[in-house]
């Protein structure tokens, strides 16, 4: 089995990628602009909601019962999928489901002049596995038709948001890239000029192409329907007018019954977009004839999700529900936006999510994208604890490189060491600590330390390091209790 999440093996190390990004002054601002609008609809939305942190509650519930249970609500929602005419396949990772998405396809398309054709609706999983480069080895012409996602394939760009993938773009980069890859020979720079120019393009493409691709919000156990939550309309067009729909779905989607989803369905839109609710809610149970596609097909995908399930603390991942509003909270995210994390999950859930889905074999810097100040968690519609788990990880990632030769020996490694060691030994810490108020006077400009050599630069290069007192803590409380006891008497 090979787990594969976007590009994240071959990506640079987040502080690499950070560093870049952020010399990037357009990319800051369009980051700043859109997350704050964003995170201003949210808390309106959310302070209508007296109910809002039992909502949360609630939430958190079903995802947490659901993955205790996961193999048994999974074969529910095969049977009564199957039952109701669709038909439902299991893939292990990224490459099984690319292969079951292309053989469906070339057997329902055939031999088309030109390649076939196939449209899609906004699905993170398919990026996950890179469905869209898998399609064109193939001879498949993949086209997204979520407004943001088609943006991000014309312009041959990365998602930059879970929500708002080219959040990182303005609308005069977009025009840009809508006059070359539409081959028009003018266009307005305005809101509407541009979605009537996306709108004529997709038009076309919603009643031409007979084969559709789409991810899925929930998949619902007890009844085998499936739900696209969204705003522009266009998935409603992919899940309704193709002759062929396949839905790829990771299995966490599932939720037990049809009732679960009125609590999702009023966590997921405040949080996202600050809306009451999404424009477009659509649910499809099988085949029926006469109305829809005829032939419905949906790929189960695992990709690493099953070992999560094993540890507690790592499956509260699971519970996600990719709403982004910890992208929009996090200072973290704000300031490099989402390509330095190198995974098409960004932002402090992509930080956890993209490194545990594959045994942390890559995204190891991720864990450490964070200020751990808790704003996700604050955020966040099903109470995923984000910062522990950040913790967490760091702990798994420093064990592993425990594990190393080179590991052991690293100076941040040795160094911690030594403060484990004096932290258990009071007498020993406190003599290392009047050695270093004596070590550090040379190092003092003023009331601070000044710049620091070698790996210790990093921390006084960007912060004030204040030097440790004269007396400690210990000592003043030692002449306190003397004073005191001299006092009394």
């Amino acid at each position: 089995m090979s787990v594969r999440v976007g590009k994240t093996a071959t990506a640079p190390a987040f502080p690499v990628a950070a560093k870049k990004a952020m010399q990037d002054d357009q990319l800051r601002r369009n980051v700043h602009h859109a997350t704050s609008v964003i995170r201003g609809k949210r808390e309106l939305r959310v302070a209508e909601m007296p109910d809002w942190q039992r909502l949360r509650d609630a939430g958190h519930a079903i995802k947490d019962h659901t993955l205790l249970y996961l193999d048994h609500y999974l074969e529910m929602f095969e049977r009564n999928c199957e039952r109701a005419g669709g038909k439902v396949h299991w893939a292990r990772d990224a490459d099984e489901a690319n292969a079951i998405a292309i053989q469906l396809i070339q057997r329902y398309g055939g031999t088309e002049a030109g390649g076939i054709e196939a449209i899609k609706v906004k699905t993170m999983t398919s990026d996950e596995v890179q469905m869209n480069p898998a399609l064109e080895a193939a001879g498949i012409h993949p086209y997204e038709t979520d407004l943001a996602d088609m943006i991000v394939q014309m312009g041959e760009d990365q998602p930059s948001h879970i929500v708002v993938p080219a959040l990182h773009k303005n609308r005069h980069q977009i025009r840009e890239i809508f006059i070359k890859k539409m081959e028009l020979d003018s266009l307005g720079d305005q809101p509407a000029d541009l979605a009537d120019a996306a709108r004529v393009y997709l038009r076309e493409k919603f009643l031409r192409v007979k084969i559709g691709i789409s991810g899925a919000n929930y998949a619902i156990a007890e009844t085998g329907a499936v739900c696209v939550v969204e705003s522009e309309g266009n998935g409603r067009m992919c899940l309704t007018m193709p002759d062929v729909l396949i839905t790829l779905i990771g299995i966490e989607k599932v939720i037990p019954t049809f009732r679960d989803l009125d609590t999702f369905l009023q966590l997921l839109p405040r949080s996202a977009t600050g809306e009451r609710m999404n424009p477009y809610n659509s649910l499809w149970t099988g085949v029926h004839p006469g109305d829809g596609p005829q032939a419905f097909h949906v790929i189960l995908l695992d990709n690493g999700r099953t070992e999560l399930l094993e540890n507690e603390r790592e499956r509260e991942t699971l519970d996600c529900i990719r709403c982004g509003a910890c992208l929009n909270a996090c200072p973290v995210y704000r300031e490099t936006g989402g390509h330095a994390y190198g995974s098409i999950y960004s932002g402090p859930i992509g930080a956890i999510l993209s490194p545990q889905l594959q045994s942390m074999e890559h995204s190891r810097s991720l864990p450490y994208a964070s200020s751990l100040c808790g704003a996700c968690y604050e955020v966040c519609p099903v109470k995923i604890n984000i910062p522990e788990t950040l913790i967490h990880l760091r702990g798994r990632v420093v064990r592993e490189n425990q594990e190393t030769f080179l590991g052991s020996i690293a100076p941040e490694n040795l160094g911690m060491q030594l403060a484990a060691h004096l932290f258990t030994h009071p007498d020993e810490y406190e003599m290392a600590q009047s050695l270093a108020a004596i070590g550090q006077k040379p190092l003092m400009r003023g009331d601070l330390i000044g710049p620091l050599p070698g790996l210790l630069g990093g921390w006084t290069k960007f912060r004030d390091l204040a030097p440790i007192p004269s007396q400690s803590f210990r000592d003043w409380w030692k002449s306190r209790e003397k004073q005191q006891h001299k006092e009394a008497r």
